[in-house]
Formats: structure tokens, sequence, C-alpha cells
């Protein structure tokens, strides 16, 4: 359980700075290729986890290019619980990028205009408007990618085996018990944990979700006031 938190924060943390690059990109940006870019970012959600943790495998692997790569800096991410975050971190992307650029989308972006005109820079009007409207989604994105992290199977399993204490998270331990005579007791006890946690995850996202709904509904009325 505990390793399953420490994967899942760490593959959180390291990918939020890029889902918030790509959401960033994705709603605000204009070029050619746009719609090519949007299909990669969500790649990972219609393909099977194992193909993705396959060609993880690949691309990390001692002669693969980021295996290559990491090798100069004597850094390896295969068969250790880094890895399992690296998947994590792969696999909960999409749904983050999707939720941050939703809430930036909403964004009404006559309050960024009125931001410049009264003398704020673009990172001023970035760090006092457009971050705050759309914080909560940005959290619920984190929400969603913790869960997802949390529930992480197939991609982690390719990619980094199961071996206990160093990648075997709470899915894999669910998978391992399973296949021990007697293991239904540690199932059953897993698998509470696993539906507890991803229920309150999707608990705290709706939640955001809607005060996120509510606060632009009543931003929208201000404003037109």
């Amino acid at each position: 359980m505990m390793l399953s938190l420490q994967v899942s924060l760490a593959a959180i943390l390291g990918v939020l700075p890029v889902a918030f690059a790509l959401a960033w990109v994705l709603a605000r940006a204009r070029f050619p290729g746009k719609i090519l870019l949007d299909a990669l970012v969500h790649l990972p959600l219609v393909l099977p986890p194992v193909v993705v943790g396959w060609l993880m495998l690949i691309a990390f692997a001692p002669e693969g290019p980021a295996g290559r790569v990491l090798a100069m800096f004597g850094v390896s991410v295969l068969f250790r619980w880094t890895g399992a975050a690296l998947a994590a971190a792969v696999m909960a992307l999409p749904l983050m990028v999707r939720a941050i650029r939703l809430s930036l989308e909403a964004v009404d972006p006559r309050l960024e205009a009125a931001a410049r005109t009264l003398g704020a820079g673009p990172w001023r009007t970035f760090a006092t408007v457009t971050l705050p409207l759309a914080s909560a989604g940005v959290l619920a994105g984190v929400v969603l990618g913790f869960a997802r992290s949390l529930g992480e199977f197939g991609a982690t399993i390719t990619f980094v085996s199961n071996i206990p204490d160093e990648t075997r998270t709470l899915p894999l331990a669910i998978y391992a018990a399973l296949q021990l005579p007697g293991g239904d007791t540690a199932v059953w006890r897993l698998a509470v944990v696993s539906v507890l946690l991803s229920l309150a995850a999707l608990v705290a996202s709706e939640a955001l979700t809607r005060s996120m709904g509510q606060g632009r509904m009543q931003g929208r009325g201000d404003h037109v006031l």
C-alpha cells in the first residue's frame, strides 16, 4: 500500500508540469498538426496498457533511445519503483491533460484581456487570473491522475515486472494473491482498499468539477452585472 502511494505521488508530481504544458498548448495554441498532437496525448487511453508497457520497455531498455540517454547519467528505471512511477505517469497523462484543458478553455478570455489592459504582464495575468480560475480543474486532473496511477496494472507489469517491495503495487499485489492457494482473504482485503481509494478519488474529482462549474457561472454573472 505504501509503495502504491509512493509510486502514484511520484508519478503525479513528475507528470503535472508536462500535463499542464500540453493542456495549455492544446487549449490556447493554433498550429498545424494540433489534431495529431491531441491524438498522441490521448493514445494511452485507447491502447491496451500491455502495448504501452511494451513500447516503454523498448524505449528504456539499455539499447533503446531513452535507455541510452539515462545510461549516460548512470540511471536506469527498469525493474525499479521509479519505472513503475513512470508507467503510471504515462497512463495518467491523458486524463490529467483533458481535465486541465477543459478548465483552461472555460476561463473567460475577456477577464485576461481586462487584466492586460490594467497593466498586468503575461505572467502576472496567468498567476492572478488564469491559474486561480482554472485551479479546480487542475486539482480535478491531479485527483483523477492519482486514482489512475493507483489502479495501473498492465503497463507496469510489462515494463518493470512484479517484484516484491520494489514494483509490486496494489493491483500487482492483488494479481499475485490470486495466484496463491488460499489467497482469497488477501484479495478481498486489497480489493476493498482499492475500491475505497478509487471511490474517494472520483467523488473528490466530481466535487471539484462541480465547484469549477458553479464558479464559472457565478463569474459570468458577476461579469455581466
